[in-house]
């Protein structure tokens, strides 16, 4: 019973003058199989000793009694009967056909116990959890053990009782699969926990409240947050869900990447932070994960999905239901880091969605801090040695919800989500959707990752607690540090933002709207979707960018049905009644298109931005037409940095040079005084495709939404936030029917909220100090007029793009 891996077998030291059995028997049949399986000396060969034998239950009150205060120092072996469900195909599984029995097959009842002895004798194995010395169990427990020889054995007795359970728990898992890693006695090992009853105490005297209510307050929370996982629920769980995502996807996982996670789970605790698109990513995920035998996450999951039937069913498979705000509930916030750094120090795996939400727009949203922040405690506080950081990109070729969220985008209410919400999504996914793949990124160490973005307390030696021996956090009050850790936390997210956006494939749905999107109000014969894909498509194959069955889009008839499939998901629209069909952009269906041509689109940006910039050296080159490129290529990816995740300015230096040497590969034999002109211009355009106004001109026209009202409001007024975003959506409206901005899909809630960070980062939200009113006015007009130029340059760039050529 102690933290040996979970292996079995005889112990090494001194001879074992006594053995003590503890028994966990929920029947007469069980205790008769254990019982007679002592006496036939299964357990004197599993622990290598003849020496005589007490069996006593595995309860807290008789070993208080029986065991604990003993003066000798016998082995401490646990001991259950395991009980397996029927075997199909090879697998141990409940299935609902199991249930017609109304008895649990890991669980039967007395009358199905005795049965199964009779008829099935291969349904049961007597388990054997690790053995340890009871002087070993009071070394392990020392506070528990303290309070023993101060004549309380309750304590200890419940600490002989938890670790009798763990290990337990990993004798099973030897024998059912990792995939059935479930955490017992939770709530009860952390209120036991002296330093969290110290925490409490703390928080008790820092706001003036009963330490004795504080307390139940804690446990309350704790018992509201703890996932009690079942196995029957988890194996019924899936079995029922999975047709769900079964019919509309055919699921393409990263099976290597999954080996190499395994491997890295043998030591340290993992955190899946996939991206978010739908909500059939967690079920997509944890199917995977639980076909490769992975122990099941616990899913860290909003209040909102809390609901009935759903969220109790969803707690007994793993999912942690957590508030969307503490605000300043000390007692929460102390009960979700102490829950958070429990589940790390003892391996259990993590997952949550570190947008905070389904993105919108198909591509990555910022990250939340939060629970990053709880994770980072963790390790700062010593409690474990690391845990690593896995990005996970979750792309589907199409999604069945995604007129919802095009409508919210609009400016469309969201629909509370309950049990006819879940009725119709569950209708929804019946309609065949193509591949969802699912891709590992390379595990990021917490650790390291803080230690090298400068986190002060993340480097400090295992060896040095955070905590001194009163208690008293030795963490340095310092402001200065804080911000640093802050910093190191926000580099975090951002490298697991580029380790899932690293092994995103570029899908076939993602180009085919990047081309339909490029053309302005223009229907396309299939020839002229061909020739603006190819050169794409040698594009990606020349930089080895991630992508799925693009071989779809070299042929005339992969094409057709890629197309047709979007004209079923009412993206694209047909027309056949002339010579040839023509393929456009469904109306109304622009922020839809929009989705799938984001999820792969950040592999262009670099892309986009290097063709501005060398338009820029064209029209305005000054006296150094390579400084004012640099200059303009640096302007653009301040104004894309709330969108896009770009690195440190010497990096992205580098992979701007790179996209210049895929386009004149002789770069770096030019001398330094070489000029950009209109010859570099026309190399970058006889590549057979421009992406500026394709990926980038959305976002721009979004910006000049917000801009132009920050403009309109006086320099002295308050903003609301949200009334100002409602505001953007309705006069954006009236803008696209001026023909002022490009596409309907500029006119999106969650572009105006990116826009409307860019100019608070510029300090344009604001009101103005008094006498700097004129100062703001003239910046937020500034800012509107370097967009609207920006605009019209990025026409000229679509002026450029062969594909528009071929339209006319």
């Amino acid at each position: 019973m102690i933290d040996d891996g979970g292996r079995r077998g005889p112990r090494n030291g001194p001879a074992t003058e006594s053995v003590v059995a503890l028994v966990e028997a929920a029947s007469g049949v069980e205790r008769k199989l254990i019982g007679d399986w002592i006496a036939e000396g299964g357990l004197s060969a599993e622990v290598g000793s003849d020496a005589p034998v007490t069996q006593l239950d595995l309860d807290a009150r008789a070993l208080s009694t029986r065991l604990v205060k003993r003066g000798d120092d016998p082995l401490v072996v646990p001991i259950r009967v395991l009980w397996l469900p029927p075997e199909r195909d090879g697998v141990r599984r409940v299935t609902f056909a199991d249930l017609a029995l109304l008895t649990n097959p890991r669980k039967p009842n007395r009358l199905v116990q005795r049965r199964l002895v009779r008829k099935e004798p291969d349904r049961h194995r007597i388990l054997v959890g690790a053995p340890a010395r009871l002087s070993e169990l009071r070394a392990n427990n020392p506070e528990a053990a303290a309070l023993l020889r101060a004549g309380s054995g309750d304590a200890f007795a419940r600490a002989v009782v938890r670790a009798a359970v763990v290990a337990l728990e990993r004798a099973e898992r030897t024998v059912i699969g990792d995939r059935y890693k479930v955490p017992q006695l939770v709530a009860e090992e952390i209120l036991d926990s002296p330093e969290f009853q110290r925490k409490l105490d703390y928080i008790a005297e820092e706001i003036g409240a009963n330490p004795d209510q504080v307390y139940r307050n804690a446990e309350k929370a704790l018992r509201e947050l703890v996932a009690a996982q079942s196995r029957l629920v988890s194996d019924l769980f899936t079995q029922a869900m999975r047709p769900i995502h079964a019919s509309a996807w055919k699921v393409d996982a990263d099976l290597h990447g999954l080996d190499a996670l395994r491997k890295l789970n043998r030591r340290y605790p993992l955190v899946f932070l996939p991206s978010h698109r739908s909500y059939a990513d967690a079920l997509v995920l944890g199917d995977v994960l639980a076909r490769n035998d992975f122990p099941p996450n616990h899913v860290i999951g909003g209040a909102n999905l809390n609901f009935w039937p759903m969220g109790p069913i969803a707690r007994r498979t793993g999912t942690v239901f957590i508030r969307r705000s503490f605000g300043d509930d000390e007692i929460y916030k102390a009960v979700v880091e102490e829950y958070f750094a429990y589940l790390l120090a003892k391996r259990f795996n993590m997952e949550w969605y570190f947008e905070g939400g389904r993105t919108r727009t198909g591509k990555l949203r910022p990250p939340r801090y939060g629970l990053l922040n709880y994770l980072a405690a963790a390790v700062r506080s010593r409690r474990i040695e690391d845990v690593m950081l896995v990005p996970v990109s979750i792309t589907y070729e199409r999604l069945n919800e995604l007129g919802a969220m095009a409508s919210e985008q609009a400016g469309g209410t969201k629909k509370p989500e309950g049990l006819a919400w879940l009725a119709r999504y569950v209708r929804s996914q019946q309609h065949s959707a193509g591949r969802v793949y699912v891709r590992f990124g390379e595990a990021i160490s917490a650790r390291e990752s803080l230690v090298s973005h400068g986190d002060p307390l993340a480097e400090r030696p295992l060896t040095i607690p955070l905590h001194d021996p009163a208690g008293q956090s030795s963490k340095p009050d310092d402001s200065a540090t804080e911000e640093v850790e802050r910093k190191a936390v926000q580099r975090l997210a951002f490298d697991v933002a580029v380790g899932i956006n690293a092994v995103t494939p570029i899908t076939v749905n993602s180009l085919v709207t990047l081309a339909l999107l490029g053309v302005h109000e223009r229907a396309l014969t299939i020839g002229e979707v061909r020739t603006v894909l190819d050169p794409v498509i040698a594009y990606i194959a020349a930089r080895g960018l991630p992508a799925g069955e693009l071989t779809k889009l070299r042929d005339e008839q992969g094409l057709r049905v890629v197309l047709e499939q979007l004209e079923l998901a009412n993206v694209v629209t047909v027309y056949r009644g002339g010579l040839e069909p023509v393929y456009a952009i469904e109306p109304g269906a622009h922020l839809e298109a929009a989705f799938y041509r984001n999820s792969g689109v950040h592999w262009f940006v670099n892309r986009a931005i290097l063709e501005l910039a060398a338009l820029t050296a064209v029209e305005q080159p000054g006296d150094d037409p390579l400084r004012s490129a640099w200059k303009a290529a640096f302007a653009l990816r301040d104004l894309l940095k709330f969108e896009f995740f770009f690195p440190e300015r010497a990096e992205f230096a580098d992979q701007i040079i790179e996209e210049i040497r895929l386009i004149v590969p002789e770069w770096d034999s030019n001398t330094p005084d070489d000029r950009l002109d209109r010859q570099f211009l026309s190399a970058l355009t006889s590549s057979g495709f421009v992406m500026a106004h394709r990926v980038l001109r959305s976002f721009f026209d979004a910006q000049l939404v917000v801009a132009e009202r920050l403009a309109a409001h006086a320099p002295d007024e308050v903003i609301d936030r949200k009334q100002f975003i409602d505001e953007c959506v309705a006069v954006g409206k009236q803008m696209l029917l001026q023909q002022r901005l490009h596409s309907p899909e500029s006119v999106s809630t969650e572009l105006f909220t990116s826009a409307w960070k860019l100019a608070d980062n510029h300090h344009l939200i604001e009101p103005a100090e008094p006498g700097k009113e004129q100062e703001l006015a003239e910046r937020r007009i500034e800012l509107a007029e370097r967009l609207r130029a920006l605009g019209e340059r990025v026409g000229r760039a679509a002026a450029l793009d062969p594909s528009n050529q071929v339209a006319r």
